[in-house]
C-alpha cells in the first residue's frame, strides 16, 4: 500500500524518520550528508563538492567532473568500460570509491594524450575500425595502453588476456587486435 491509498502510511513513515534521527548516537551522520574533496584528474586538480561519499569514481567523473569518456555499463567491475589509471593501476572505476582517489592520480581516456590530439591508440582504434558503437572502446583503449606501457612486444595471446576484462559486442575483436598490432609496429618504427 502507498501514501497515495493511505495518507496515514505517508505520516507514520515521516515520524519514524523522525524519531529514528533524534536516536542518533554522537558523531553519527546520516547518508544523505555530503562532503566536499579534491581529486586529481588528468593532470588537473578537481573539486568535487556536496557528494556523498559512498559515490563511485565512475560516478563522481561522469557526473560531478563532466567526464563522459569512461563508460556505465555494467557497474559490477565485469565489463571494463569504466577503466581508467589509478596512481598508474588499471582499475574499473565503478568499482572504486571517489572518495578513496584522494590523493591519488586519476587517468582517464581523456587525458591519455596531453593537449588536444588523440594518442598512438586512439588513432589506430579509429584507423582499424574498432571503435564501431564506442561503448566498450574508452576501457579497451585505457587497457591497451596499459599493456603495452608494460610489454611493448605483447603477442596476441599475451593482447587477448589484456584485454579479456573488457567486453564488446560489435567488432568480434578482430579489428580491436589489429588496431594493437598496428600500435606495435609504429612504436617499434616498423609500420604504420
Amino acid at each position: 500500500m502507498t501514501a497515495d491509498h493511505n495518507p496515514g502510511y505517508a505520516e507514520a513513515g515521516r515520524s519514524q524518520v523522525d524519531a529514528a534521527a533524534e536516536a542518533e548516537p554522537a558523531g553519527f551522520r546520516l547518508a544523505d550528508e555530503s562532503e566536499s574533496y579534491a581529486l586529481r584528474v588528468n593532470g588537473r586538480q578537481e573539486s568535487v563538492k556536496a557528494a556523498w561519499l559512498g559515490e563511485s569514481l565512475l560516478y563522481v567523473l561522469r557526473e560531478r567532473l563532466g567526464l563522459p569518456g569512461s563508460k556505465n555499463a555494467c557497474d559490477q567491475g565485469e565489463c571494463g568500460s569504466c577503466s581508467v589509471f589509478l596512481d598508474g593501476t588499471l582499475v574499473v572505476s565503478c568499482c572504486v570509491l571517489a572518495a578513496d582517489a584522494v590523493d591519488a592520480e586519476v587517468v582517464t581516456v581523456e587525458g591519455l594524450e596531453p593537449g588536444e590530439g588523440l594518442s598512438d591508440v586512439q588513432r589506430h582504434f579509429l584507423d582499424a575500425g574498432a571503435v564501431q558503437c564506442g561503448f566498450c572502446t574508452p576501457g579497451l583503449i585505457v587497457a591497451v595502453h596499459d599493456l603495452l606501457d608494460r610489454v611493448p612486444d605483447a603477442n596476441e595471446l599475451t593482447v587477448r588476456e589484456a584485454i579479456s576484462g573488457n567486453l564488446c559486442r560489435c567488432t568480434g575483436y578482430g579489428r580491436i587486435l589489429q588496431a594493437v598490432a598496428d600500435v606495435q609496429q609504429e612504436r617499434a618504427g616498423t609500420g604504420p
